[in-house]
């Protein structure tokens, strides 16, 4: 696999008063899918939008194969923005085949590409179509096109799955990894964090503009506290108040979510959980990405920075 990777490096941004981003850094490597996920306002359409020049960086750097990013490889860059950029009335043939000829396909070049594209993303009986009669499922995958119709060597995709139902979705993470496979660099923001668990090799945890946590999502699940589930559906509440060591996270249902200190004793846990009646689960468990992040970003959000 190739060494080359998309360096973002220090960058920082400020609107006014407003910190935008701050000392934003990561990479992603050629072949390997990263997910980048924060809250709204966090930082992530900064970050891509600097990366591709949109907008320019106040201080730090954006390399690709160890050289600073220029317009020249920016035209090698497939993006998907957040806020669709698709002509409305533009047929969506027409279209895709414009797009691929500004980034310096021939014209032979981009009818074959989008024939490829919107066969490839299930769009291929609409290539006759305006856009703004498409659903909004429809000109995702036409969008998804855009990005991949001059054959990009690295993606950067803004909430790619926001309104695509299960098979749109299935659709598009086989396109993403077949592309991973070749060798390109994939970087791509979303909210849906079981999706993004399920798909990246690494994830990017952004916070107030600046990356707070960065690895496997194994990696950030082992770095996070383990807890202890215990289903007990006839435990009374309070029913493991006054166990040492132990805290009551939250309750999920039937279902009472632990954590145990360092001297707590899970067996304790369990005798007191089976007086009250049967038990139906108890496992320890590392959290999921979703319960890592509402930890990592909520639950360290400042009043001063939620109010920024």
């Amino acid at each position: 696999m190739s060494d080359r990777r998309l360096e973002v490096d220090g960058v920082s941004k400020r609107y006014g008063d407003t910190v935008a981003l701050s000392g934003m850094t990561f990479e992603v490597r050629a072949g390997e899918i990263f997910g980048f996920v924060g809250s709204n306002g966090a930082g992530k359409t900064t970050t891509m939008r600097i990366a591709l020049g949109v907008l320019a960086a106040d201080a730090g750097e954006v390399r690709w194969d160890g050289v600073p990013v220029t317009l020249e490889t920016r035209s090698r860059i497939g993006y998907m923005p957040e806020e669709r950029g698709l002509y409305p009335r533009m047929k969506v043939g027409e279209q895709l085949q414009y797009l691929a000829r500004l980034h310096g396909l021939t014209k032979a070049d981009a009818v074959r590409a989008t024939a490829e594209w919107t066969e490839r993303l299930g769009v291929a009986g609409r290539m006759g179509d305006e856009v703004q009669k498409l659903s909004l499922g429809n000109q995702q995958r036409v969008q998804l096109a855009a990005a991949l119709v001059h054959h990009p060597e690295i993606l950067v995709l803004d909430e790619p799955f926001s309104g695509l139902d299960p098979v749109a979705v299935d659709v598009m993470s086989e396109v993403l990894r077949e592309k991973c496979a070749d060798g390109v660099p994939v970087i791509f923001s979303s909210h849906q964090l079981d999706l993004v668990e399920r798909i990246s090799d690494r994830v990017g945890i952004v916070r107030a503009g600046s990356m707070v946590a960065v690895g496997t999502v194994a990696e950030l699940r082992a770095g996070g506290t383990e807890e202890l589930v215990v289903d007990a559906p006839q435990a009374p509440p309070g029913w493991a108040d006054g166990l040492p060591g132990i805290t009551v996270v939250r309750h999920e249902g039937a279902r009472t979510v632990l954590t145990l200190g360092q001297d707590a004793d899970d067996q304790a846990v369990l005798r007191a959980a089976m007086a009250t009646g049967p038990v139906r689960e108890f496992a320890r468990r590392l959290p999921s990405l979703t319960e890592l992040f509402r930890h990592v970003v909520s639950a360290q959000d400042k009043p001063e920075e939620a109010a920024a």
